[in-house]
């Protein structure tokens, strides 16, 4: 990936400094004067398609047996959203949270299920009529029913393996978890993540959001090793760390007390003032590990034009060297809620709640959840 990196000098500079942050030529991109890129090692701009409609909706036709209840249900007919992405073989993958209508008005009080869409142009998507991923009868039943399995996140490693973190809700604490598979279809799930560390020093603490660093090999994104080690950004309010050497075995990364250190914090006066928590799998690129986060405002101490509790979308930059140092963050979200369909829903207040990435047809294809209820998707030409 080609940065403006050129040394020059004068009015070159301010030249160079405005074609940087010039917005390519493609589909119709909404408010293009606030999609610009603010720095030159973040990923983007990002543009909605000219459509400006969500890619994946929910439906009581999809049905499947549920083996929780023991009968047949409408696994997406509340919501569709916050969605994982990859690519395999030649077609992008689309791994979404369902939600089943429980007839509540709770955020998060109904079962949640992992759907899957494909698409071969990056355009029309194909959605599998039963989910791919879900509470089942088997040993995770304690820490998945009836909430069940939420908020994907998934990479690839280098020989093929499909490696899935998720959030497991059983309507007590909220657990990062962790699957793989061969083939996106069958899954072995190998329970929280933290569960064994020290004990369960971490168990039965709220975590979630997990985003294992990947880089771009021959034009797909894999799981990244830095010097012998993979690293995973996870957690909320704060972004955490912790490394695996296997991709299943996972420790945090704590400070001298053996507390876990947060490498990203909110910060008062920001767009992230509120909450930050971690997206899509960062990319290592020629800058530094790049993370796509997901950003929360507090209007009082944050942006007030952007009200309470919206989710915006942010990126930071940290050193490849030391994945735990942060090197740049940007000062302005890149998306943001501004589309109907992006602040209606579940979740009024808005959101662009970033959580699959994947390079394709020489793009980067970024899905993101809209108001706790449909899929978007916005793309930017690789630089």
């Amino acid at each position: 990936m080609k940065r403006c990196k050129v040394i020059v000098t004068g009015l070159c500079f301010l030249l160079l400094s405005i074609a940087c942050r010039e917005v390519p030529q493609g589909p119709a991109a909404i408010g293009k004067s606030e999609n610009l890129i603010e720095k030159p090692w973040m990923l983007g701009p990002f543009e909605r398609p000219k459509s400006s409609k969500p890619i994946i909706q929910s439906d009581s036709i999809a049905v499947f047996d549920d083996p929780m209840s023991g009968r047949e249900v409408a696994w997406r007919s509340k919501a569709t959203f916050n969605p994982a992405a990859l690519v395999r073989d030649g077609e992008i993958h689309v791994f979404y949270r369902a939600e089943q209508d429980l007839h509540t008005d709770s955020i998060g009080g109904h079962t949640s299920r992992i759907g899957l869409a494909v698409s071969e142009d990056g355009v029309h998507y194909q959605l599998e009529k039963k989910p791919v991923f879900y509470p089942d009868d088997d040993d995770q039943k304690q820490y998945e029913w009836i909430g069940g399995t939420e908020d994907p996140r998934i990479v690839e490693d280098e020989q093929g393996r499909y490696i899935l973190t998720y959030t497991q809700w059983n309507g007590d604490v909220p657990r990062l978890a962790l699957a793989t598979s061969e083939d996106l279809r069958n899954w072995t799930k190998h329970g929280p993540i933290f569960e064994e560390y020290e004990g369960g020093k971490y168990h039965h603490r709220e975590t979630k959001s997990g985003a294992i660093v990947t880089e771009l090999k021959n034009g797909k994104l894999v799981a990244a090793k830095i010097n012998g080690t993979y690293y995973m950004y996870f957690g909320v309010p704060h972004i955490w760390l912790a490394t695996s050497t296997d991709l299943i075995d996972w420790t945090p990364v704590e400070d001298y007390q053996g507390k876990l250190a947060p490498v990203l914090n909110p910060r008062p006066g920001y767009f992230d003032s509120w909450l930050v928590e971690a997206g899509p799998p960062p990319v290592l690129t020629d800058d530094g590990i790049v993370v796509l986060y997901n950003a929360g405002n507090s209007a009082n101490i944050g942006v007030k034009d952007l009200g309470n509790r919206v989710y915006t979308s942010g990126q930071a930059l940290f050193s490849a060297e030391e994945p735990w140092k942060l090197l740049d963050r940007s000062d302005t979200p890149y998306l943001k809620p501004e589309l109907p369909f992006e602040k209606s829903g579940q979740y009024k207040d808005g959101t662009t709640f970033v959580e699959g990435l994947v390079y394709f047809d020489n793009k980067w294809y970024l899905y993101y959840g809209t108001a706790d209820s449909m899929v978007g998707v916005a793309v930017a030409d690789a630089r």
